[in-house]
């Protein structure tokens, strides 16, 4: 962690602080503490049911936490449920599944969040939708519908249709694991970019190249809990706990 004390001065934008989630008996997140700061790409890894996609919804509010307290510009968002919406405008999330509407075309799907949470006007939301349609490559195809194109241009939309909001964080949940393994590249090359412009994004995903060269800190979370939180060059190369180097080990003998 020593790599990390570098940022410590950084006002975080988002900040997690012994957070915990029960399913009745079954504790899912133990004691989570973790910081986000402008431009950091996190990507959390571990294997299936450590968590990861739970601390996410958390995050955003679609789970509720049991306990401990999430920061965003230094308020706790759990005492302030009625602005759950306008949170998630700035806390915006791209979905496993896509998520987007059937009955509504791509530039339609782009504009809904901007003029219904954002009450903007229909050419300004159009506008804005445009601009990330293009930044996705997905411009050419706004009058198309959900059912007619592939999962790597679902979830293209579905990331222009996050950006649209103009959010200060982006959570993606796994964005590449319900795509064909030719269309996982498209998405991550979209992610990459963004990235690159200094996006700041939580990534929880499988794909452990991407995490090692796109991320700024890595997490690997087991069972729950935190167990190593550190730059990429440390988690991949040289990892401090057993169960790390474990995880990673088919990874790092590639």
């Amino acid at each position: 962690m020593e790599a990390l004390k570098k940022f410590d001065n950084v006002t975080p934008i988002l900040e997690v602080n012994h957070l915990g989630k029960a399913f009745g008996s079954n504790q899912v997140l133990k004691d989570i503490d973790f910081k986000i700061k402008q431009g950091d790409v996190v990507c959390i890894i571990g294997s299936s049911g450590s968590g990861k996609s739970t601390l996410l919804r958390c995050i955003n509010m679609l789970e509720t936490p049991t306990s401990g307290e999430i920061l965003h510009d230094k308020e706790n968002i759990l005492n302030k449920r009625k602005e759950i919406t306008s949170y998630r405008a700035k806390v915006g999330m791209v979905f496993q599944q896509f998520n987007l509407f059937n009955n509504m075309n791509v530039i339609e799907n782009c504009m809904i969040g901007v003029t219904k949470v954002l009450k903007k006007d229909k050419e300004y939301a159009k506008n804005i939708s445009l601009k990330y349609l293009e930044k996705v490559g997905m411009a050419p195809y706004i009058n198309a519908k959900p059912h007619q194109l592939s999962g790597g241009q679902k979830q293209r939309v579905a990331i222009a249709r996050a950006l649209a909001m103009e959010p200060e964080v982006l959570l993606f949940d796994e964005p590449t694991s319900a795509l064909d393994p030719e269309m996982v590249g498209e998405v991550l090359a979209v992610m990459r970019e963004l990235a690159k412009e200094g996006m700041t994004m939580i990534i929880v995903t499988h794909e452990m190249a991407f995490a090692r060269d796109v991320s700024t800190r890595t997490v690997f979370m087991e069972k729950g809990v935190i167990i190593e939180d550190d730059i990429p060059q440390v988690i991949f190369n040289n990892p401090k706990h057993t169960r790390t180097r474990e995880f990673l080990s088919r990874f790092m003998e590639q």
